[in-house]
């Protein structure tokens, strides 16, 4: 899950998102540097062979013409909706065991253990967990493909420094507490005066601070520009002050509500040649009124590719696909067993047994393993920018998308994405249409084993963003990230109140020890479930196919809010404060 990414949203132009008036938070798009069209590799260097590319989308009727044809012809009436009895997944969900999905988990860790402890984008790491999945799927019997795509790589070599500087004595904020290193900071080690750029403290709401050339108007070269987040990316703050030439750059919280501590943060890509961190608001207030401060980082920025793979089922309509997918690659700090080896290993498993199994499916079903997530949802942007582009029938096609992000938290709570926003919650929407039946379809899934559910932000902070966008129905699960659980939640689902969901979120300690088996089990039968269901019928999310017997295009029910996911966004706060503040 990306976090310490800034983007709440892969375009500023998700207008569905209106209730997010903080576009610092925001990603300008990316859509790879590898071109517009998809690059399908040729996994000969894999197995030997050349891996089919994804089948080609069958022809699609003319939307104005189906629209003139549902009445029916004249002097006919219209066809009824077909009723069927509700496909059984039980028996999909009993193959899908929590032995299977630990054995991937098993080989993900042992990939990064082999490869500098992390299976991050443009790392070797991710390579060798590309290549596992692809084995897995062709063993399976898939014909999986493998899209490449460039992106801006980001590293950071050694620990950042910001410390206050009077006269001979040199006081050091601490890193991780005081401040953190934006993604894509430039490199750099200096000692400056600071000065503050239109920070406007007697109104903390609505910060347009560094969002303008204009507020940068008498700025002296060479210092350290103290800036406000609020309103604008924070890469449009930092390229701004470093046009006015500043040496580096300070953004400091809004000191609003919740917004006080100190968070880390993205600027969207290469786009710094200076020193660039995200600071408290208090430690921001202790330097406003003028400081001289050592800011110091060391970095690496470079164009990388990475990849996704792809599978589909053999049978289904091409018309009328059911998308599931989930982000493989981690964080260089850790194996990212949670986040995410646990929503592609339950994935790659629903696939695995789904073939075994010999389904059936009346829709066609494909898998997407995401690149890239981390820096911010490229891999699943960069799949659903290429269809629009380049073949739009295609990306018309796709019936709903279901996203599996973090499925087994150690503290976990069952969250299922709020599709209409039923919770209210304040960085959500309503998604597009069908959205909360999918968010229904998991609760009742949930209701019927017995268990409790309850709900996170649709915020589009996770793989699902892009598809929400082109007004693709979503859904999907989570059991949290840095996020603190509450006592309600801990009466419900068992765990430690007044502890984050999993402590070691973005951290080393992601590894196979990090992962709760009762979260992982029941989150991969709401998988297997989920994809069973829908590769069969879509009629409760956009009436296409035979409506099953009982359904109905019901919304979600109302949740108790005190089970509630309260970090919102899936945990997704890209550029939120850090874990322990």
């Amino acid at each position: 899950m990306s976090a310490h990414v800034a983007a709440i949203l892969p375009r500023p132009t998700r207008e569905r998102l209106s209730t997010l008036n903080d576009r610092s938070n925001r990603r300008p798009a990316q859509r790879g540097r590898a071109g517009a069209a998809t690059v399908a590799l040729a996994v000969a260097a894999l197995a030997g062979g050349v891996l089919a590319p994804p089948a080609t989308a069958g022809p699609v009727a003319d939307s104005a013409a189906l629209a003139k044809a549902k009445p029916g012809k004249p002097g006919k009436p219209s066809k009824p909706t077909r009723t069927v009895t509700a496909p059984d997944s039980r028996a999909l969900q009993k193959a899908v065991t929590l032995r299977g999905v630990r054995s991937h988990l098993r080989e993900l860790q042992k990939i990064a253990d082999q490869n500098d402890g992390n299976r991050a984008s443009g790392n070797p790491g991710y390579r060798a967990s590309r290549d596992y999945v692809v084995r897995t799927l062709r063993k399976a019997g898939y014909r999986p493909s493998v899209q490449a795509f460039d992106f801006d790589y980001f590293e950071q070599l050694a620990p950042a420094t910001l410390a206050r500087v009077e006269g001979a004595t040199t006081t050091p904020f601490a890193e991780g507490t005081d401040f953190a290193l934006m993604d894509y900071s430039g490199s750099g080690d200096l000692t400056a005066a600071v000065q503050a750029v239109d920070l406007n403290l007697g109104d903390l709401a609505g910060s347009t601070s560094g969002c303008e050339a204009a507020d940068f108007a008498g700025f002296t070269a060479g210092s350290i520009a103290l800036i406000r987040r609020g309103t604008c990316a924070f890469g449009d703050k930092v390229v701004n002050a470093q046009t006015a030439g500043a040496a580096g750059v300070i953004i400091m919280n809004t000191g609003t509500e919740g917004a006080t501590d100190a968070f880390a943060g993205t600027l969207g890509g290469a786009v710094a040649r200076i020193p660039a961190v995200g600071a408290s608001f208090a430690v921001g207030q202790s330097l406003a009124s003028g400081a001289t401060v050592r800011l110091a980082a060391s970095t690496r920025s470079e164009v990388r590719k990475t990849w996704n793979v792809l599978a589909e089922s053999r049978q289904g309509r091409r018309s009328n696909v059911v998308m599931a997918g989930a982000h493989l690659d981690s964080v260089v700090e850790g194996a990212g067993i949670n986040d995410n080896g646990s929503g592609s290993a339950a994935l790659l498993e629903v696939a695995v047994q789904m073939a075994k199994q010999k389904t059936k499916p009346r829709n066609r079903v494909r898998f997407a393993w995401w690149g890239a997530e981390e820096k911010g949802l490229l891999g699943a942007e960069h799949y659903v920018g290429d269809l629009a582009e380049n073949d739009p029938d295609t990306l018309d096609e796709i019936a709903l998308y279901l996203n599996f992000d973090m499925v087994g938290s150690p503290n976990y709570a069952l969250f299922v994405y709020d599709g209409d926003n039923s919770g209210e919650f304040e960085d959500g929407a309503v998604g597009p249409k069908g959205s909360g039946a999918i968010e229904a379809l998991f609760h009742d899934h949930f209701k019927g084993a017995g268990l409790r559910s309850a709900e996170t932000s649709f915020s589009g902070r996770s793989d699902y963003g892009p598809f929400i966008d082109q007004d693709i129905a979503s859904g999907g699960l989570f059991t949290g990230a840095e996020g603190v659980k509450t006592k309600a939640q801990a009466k419900a689902f068992g765990g430690k109140a007044g502890v984050a969901y999993d402590e070691c979120y973005h951290a080393e300690c992601d590894d196979l020890g990090n992962v709760s088996k009762k979260a992982l089990d029941a989150n991969s039968d709401a998988i297997a479930h989920a994809v069973h269901t829908y590769a069969q019928s879509t009629w409760s999310v956009n009436r296409k196919g035979p409506k099953l017997r009982g359904e109905t295009r019901k919304a979600a029910k109302p949740h108790d809010p005190r089970l509630n996911d309260a970090a919102g966004g899936g945990g997704h706060d890209h550029g939120h404060a850090l874990p322990g503040n």
